[in-house]
């Protein structure tokens, strides 16, 4: 199945997963599938401070390397939907990045590969399996659950937009994929209302690309951990950053800062969209609101009423779930939001 089409027939899927990913990053990764770290290396004395903003300061690098993936988030399984890319276990990746902001990503599944090529202004999203490419404008694409295992970025941007609400510390050195690296740690300051204890990055000691992010919640086993298994800096080529559609493949356009769902008439019919989540709060206590789409006709949407427990508030009813990173809410009236907080902060968000 095509992330468009995953993105088409998921929607609230993609909403919850969307969620509490950007809650973690505002999207929003390992036990990885082996133990990378070894005796730590010694490195020149740096700050928190100084960590922190040279990875902000850091400018993209060319790079070709693979990725493990262990998810532990805890997101329950939707009936009705794929759950291919949301739950639980480990998955594995391929991310090359020319060093401007082009990337490519391949991702394996059971009967194929679903591979994401940003090539300047365009987007692709195509999956091998039912030869269906998607193409996006890249500037305010939203992107589903594979999108985000790139670990340099998802890390980089944690680093940026939770820096100023943590506390920092440096946890001495590490190794990541043969590379020297620093462990950046962030933990929210006092009053943050999150679920999480902290989030953990090795930050590779000279391009000050982070190599690996680690989320921890309230338990001792990492909830989500993300990393470079083997990693190559340096030029890459060119042609990895440019996407045609094979042959005899379906090509359809996508549209930035929605989610699709089918319209009548089946696959051929028009679809219908959701405006873009909005962002409510910042740091820690971020919480991500958005809307079920609607569907039109005989069109049957996920059955939604066995997910998570009742609840109701100054803002309506819906139904609660609770994950291992945090939570969301289902409103009565099609809203969501989610984040790596408690139900109370949801209902504040949802009031608004």
């Amino acid at each position: 199945m095509t992330s468009a089409s995953r993105l088409r027939r998921g929607g609230i899927a993609v909403v919850l997963a969307a969620a509490l990913a950007v809650a973690l990053t505002v999207s929003l990764s390992a036990g990885l599938l082996t133990t990378r770290a070894s005796a730590a290396p010694e490195l020149p004395p740096v700050t928190p401070e100084q960590l922190v903003a040279s990875v902000v300061a850091a400018e993209p690098v060319a790079l070709a390397g693979t990725v493990a993936v262990d998810n532990r988030l805890g997101l329950p399984a939707v009936p009705g939907l794929p759950s291919d890319g949301l739950t639980d276990g480990t998955s594995t990746a391929r991310v090359w990045s020319d060093g401007t902001g082009d990337g490519r990503l391949a991702v394996p599944s059971d009967d194929g590969e679903r591979t994401y090529v940003r090539d300047g202004a365009t987007t692709w999203a195509y999956d091998s399996t039912d030869r269906t490419a998607t193409r996006f404008p890249s500037r305010g694409h939203t992107p589903d659950a594979d999108a985000a295992k790139d670990p340099a970025e998802v890390a980089r941007t944690v680093v940026a937009r939770l820096g100023a609400t943590s506390v920092l510390r440096v946890d001495g050195t590490t190794e990541v994929a043969g590379r020297p690296a620093y462990t950046l740690v962030l933990a929210p300051e006092p009053g943050e209302r999150t679920v999480l204890r902290e989030v953990r990055a090795a930050v590779d000691a000279q391009t000050r690309t982070p190599l690996e992010l680690t989320v921890l919640g309230a338990g001792t086993d990492p909830v989500l951990r993300i990393g470079f298994d083997d990693v190559t800096f340096g030029p890459q080529d060119p042609a990895l950053f440019t996407f045609t559609p094979p042959p005899g493949a379906t090509v359809r356009d996508g549209t930035a800062g929605t989610v699709e769902q089918p319209g009548p008439g089946g696959p051929g019919g028009t679809p219908a969209r959701a405006a873009a989540p909005t962002v409510v709060g910042e740091g820690w206590d971020t919480v991500v609101v958005g809307r079920v789409p609607q569907r039109s006709g005989d069109q049957r949407g996920p059955d939604l009423s066995a997910l998570g427990t009742p609840v109701s508030g100054p803002w309506g009813s819906g139904r609660e779930i609770t994950t291992n990173a945090g939570s969301a809410i289902l409103a009565g009236d099609g809203r969501v939001a989610a984040g790596a907080v408690g139900p109370d902060v949801l209902g504040e968000a949802l009031a608004r």
